[in-house]
């Protein structure tokens, strides 16, 4: 399969390779010997010269007082990718820019028409917690606009030839996140009109939620805790794949911290839609009627 992650030792001593070859690079654009970085950071030339020969476990607090002592972020030395040079420049200036600054080198970036005001695609995505009826709710609006129905989880199951299960069983979150953004990617360039039912956690992955975001429009299916659990151990009792949730005294309270972690991800959603205590039918119609006014207005402008 292409693009399935390295073998993890191998990724690991990668890692620890690259972030010495880091290290000594900073310190030899500062002309720091490994002696005064030493007597700086109050480390053994031996930890440096360890450190920069990728050797050994290294820790993240003796790390930060190498990147202090030389003047540097944490964050650049550790970082997965190298940057460009112009990157802390950037960096800086985003820093201090207004937040209407920032919002036009998104749009500068990502390229023109994905702000707030851009058309609207025929693009309708479901977005929420496991249990908050994307699945159903999708099938329904779907069928009554005439539109193609997807499941973001069956088309990465298709294009890769395996269950969701065994993607996270062999190539952890990671890998999984990586097919659901090629997945997505794919699914934004296609032409028609589309409902897409999307994971609870799409939120996770910073890029491939704003793709989806400026892709799409975005409703959250907002739900309780209670809610949520009650749906999920029904979905499971039905012949659903396992809810990976816990089922001990905890589980609630690990979901309510979930969902509360989530929420302001979830909460720059187009929309939101507040399923609780309500059936499947009225949401069903509150959702159509928000997505067909919402087409409308926007085609009337």
């Amino acid at each position: 399969m292409s693009g399935a992650p390295a073998d993890p030792v191998e990724a690991e001593g990668r890692f620890l390779s690259d972030l010495g070859q880091r290290v000594r690079t900073m310190r030899a654009v500062r002309a720091m010997s490994r002696k005064v970085l030493s007597q700086t950071s109050g480390l053994s030339e031996r930890y440096i010269a360890q450190l920069e020969g990728g050797q050994g476990n290294v820790s993240i607090i003796l790390l930060r007082r190498v990147a202090n002592a030389m003047g540097v972020r944490l964050e650049d030395l550790i970082a997965a990718v190298e940057s460009p040079p112009e990157w802390p420049v950037m960096r800086d200036l985003l820093a201090t820019a207004s937040p209407e600054q920032v919002a036009e080198a998104k749009r500068i970036l990502v390229g023109a028409g994905h702000g707030d005001d851009a058309e609207i695609p025929r693009r309708v995505a479901l977005i929420g917690l496991r249990g908050a009826g994307k699945s159903t709710l999708g099938r329904i609006l779907a069928e009554r606009l005439g539109w193609r129905f997807v499941e973001l989880n069956r088309e990465i199951e298709r294009e890769n030839g395996l269950l969701v299960s065994e993607i996270f069983a062999i190539y952890g979150q990671d890998g999984y996140r990586r097919l659901e953004q090629a997945a997505l990617r794919r699914l934004a360039e296609e032409t028609g009109p589309m409902v897409l039912a999307t994971s609870g956690g799409i939120v996770a992955e910073p890029l491939t939620f704003d793709l989806l975001l400026s892709s799409f429009f975005t409703v959250w299916l907002k739900a309780r805790p209670e809610e949520h659990m009650r749906r999920v151990r029904e979905q499971t009792a039905q012949g659903a794949a396992p809810a990976r949730l816990p089922n001990n005294d905890n589980a609630l309270r690990e979901l309510r911290a979930v969902l509360l972690s989530r929420e302001p991800l979830y909460a720059r959603a187009r929309a939101v839609i507040d399923t609780a205590g309500i059936s499947v039918a009225e949401t069903a119609a509150k959702l159509t009627a928000l997505v067909e006014e919402t087409l409308r207005l926007r085609q009337a402008r």
